[in-house]
């Protein structure tokens, strides 16, 4: 074809407005600039919004090794980088769309500054102004140094942030226009905060391992509003109850694939609140299965991708996938770094990991019934006869005991024959059908903090000697349901009453 031939054709500026709706939610836009500040090598990054009286803002700021001018205004072009260029291993973009698309989903105004050996440069995009009736051009906003004191947020952010250091980025947010279906501004306001702890949430998980000391890798703090972010582990690797199973590998293009399988603890083996925590919002059903890590970030939780059925049996399975960024193209990697699925090579090798981790994974939840060990005094005794399961209420259990004990001679029949009909009114259909139609809705009722310490009392008059406990009666309480699953609370009660030093 004759090169002379040809139209040039340059996207037209409403192209801004259709990359708003990628389909970035608030808490992967901000991950994405954060991401940004991460293969920046920060130390530090600060997250600061406020509402502002109905006009919020947005910022994240790190000490990252900052841009010079012209790199900067490269940066703020669409399309910066070649998803096709090799990239440091621990680069963790790709599209070179990520801080414009992330900044212009959620704002109509994104201004970035940045720092590099000392000097800074300032440039901004106004959606209102580059697809206005009278602008027909990308035309990008340079921030003039000399009047950066008279933009006072920017300027506040820079002198706290920036003035002392050699480097960093500040991006910052503004006229957001996505809560404006609310009609009143306190209606937005709830919103807006939601959005921010709902962020916060996704962060503490999605950058876990960067928030945590991981041996020989890269640590970087991170706060929102100055309150620190805590990593969140998905994986409970802590618990002394958790399977950390063999850690498995494999080569995709010459590239290595590593695979470490946890199973996470049955309810029963680890306090009440631990075991609501480990569940997230979602609860173990959703959340079982592979988490995708790219260059140690989470990009994808809680999936199969159709290698197994998310199924009750292999709730408490989490499987964590470490892929290299140089596998982007074959894992699928999006621009929002919220989705990814594996080439069918990989699909093999998951495969075949599945059958062993799957067997362990359901024994774990095979013996929820059992107790765990002899120092843990459980309401209700699972015994199997002639090949049933049977589950009976422990007559041995200090509230019962003392019960039967402190009740007239003449009741204690009616008492064993109230106990005898609970037993064996057990609903086992229903609580099979509940339990397989969402096992996370199925819970035990929760207790009142009178109601616990009426029940705590009942028990000390029993086990104390003399109004005296014994430190083995006060493990014996610890120990014992319901007070073994609200045992910060129980401990509280004790110290209340002078029973703990």
């Amino acid at each position: 074809m004759n090169n002379d031939h040809y139209i040039n054709l340059s996207p037209s500026t409403s192209l801004a407005e259709s990359c708003r709706d990628m389909g970035y939610s608030m808490e992967t836009a901000v991950a994405d600039i954060v991401d940004n500040s991460i293969a920046a090598a920060a130390s530090n990054v600060s997250i600061r919004f406020s509402w502002n009286s109905d006009n919020p803002w947005l910022a994240i700021i790190d000490d990252g090794y900052g841009m010079s001018k012209d790199e900067l205004i490269a940066a703020m072009r669409f399309g910066s980088t070649d998803p096709r260029e090799m990239r440091s291993p621990n680069d963790l973009g790709r599209f070179g769309l990520g801080m414009k698309t992330a900044s212009l989903s959620q704002c109509r105004h994104l201004i970035v500054l940045s720092k590099k050996a000392g000097t800074f440069s300032a440039f901004e995009w106004d959606l209102d102004r580059i697809t206005g009736d009278n602008c027909h051009e990308w035309r990008l906003g340079i921030i003039d140094i000399d009047k950066l004191p008279k933009l006072k947020l920017l300027f506040s952010l820079y002198d706290k942030y920036l003035r002392a250091k050699k480097s960093g980025t500040i991006v910052l947010w503004q006229r957001f226009d996505k809560m404006e279906s609310q009609d009143r501004a306190e209606a937005r306001e709830i919103v807006f905060n939601a959005l921010m702890a709902d962020t916060r949430k996704h962060l503490e998980l999605s950058f876990h391992r960067f928030l945590s000391h991981e041996p020989g890798k890269s640590h970087v703090v991170m706060s929102m509003n100055e309150d620190k972010l805590e990593g969140f582990n998905p994986f409970n690797p802590n618990c002394p109850a958790t399977q950390e199973l063999d850690e498995q590998r494999f080569l995709l293009e010459g590239q290595e694939i590593v695979v470490q399988p946890y199973i996470l603890p049955h309810r029963d083996k680890v306090p009440y609140e631990e075991y609501e925590k480990y569940a997230m919002e979602e609860g173990y059903l959703s959340n079982q299965g592979l988490y995708i890590y790219r260059n140690r970030r989470l990009i994808i939780k809680g999936t199969w991708f159709r290698l197994i059925k998310k199924d009750i049996t292999n709730q408490l399975i989490r499987i964590r996938v470490d892929i290299p960024n140089t596998l982007d193209h074959l894992w699928k990697i999006d621009v929002k770094k919220a989705n990814a699925a594996p080439p069918e090579s990989a699909r093999k090798e998951l495969r075949q990991l599945m059958g062993k981790i799957e067997i362990k994974g359901k024994r774990v939840y095979a013996h929820r019934g059992r107790r765990l060990s002899s120092s843990l005094t459980s309401v209700w005794n699972r015994r199997v006869v002639g090949g049933r399961t049977l589950y009976e209420i422990n007559r041995e259990h200090p509230l019962l005991k003392q019960l039967l004990k402190s009740a007239p001679s003449e009741q204690e029949p009616q008492l064993k024959d109230t106990i005898r009909l609970i037993e064996s009114s057990f609903p086992t259909d229903l609580f099979f059908s509940d339990l397989a139609n969402d096992t996370e809705q199925v819970q035990r009722p929760d207790l009142e903090e009178e109601e616990l310490k009426n029940m705590l009392n009942t028990v000390i008059s029993f086990l104390a000697s003399d109004g005296i406990l014994s430190p083995e009666a006060i493990k014996t309480i610890l120990s014992t349901e319901p007070f073994s699953l609200y045992k910060d609370l129980s401990q509280t009660l004790l110290e209340r009453r002078g029973c703990l030093p």
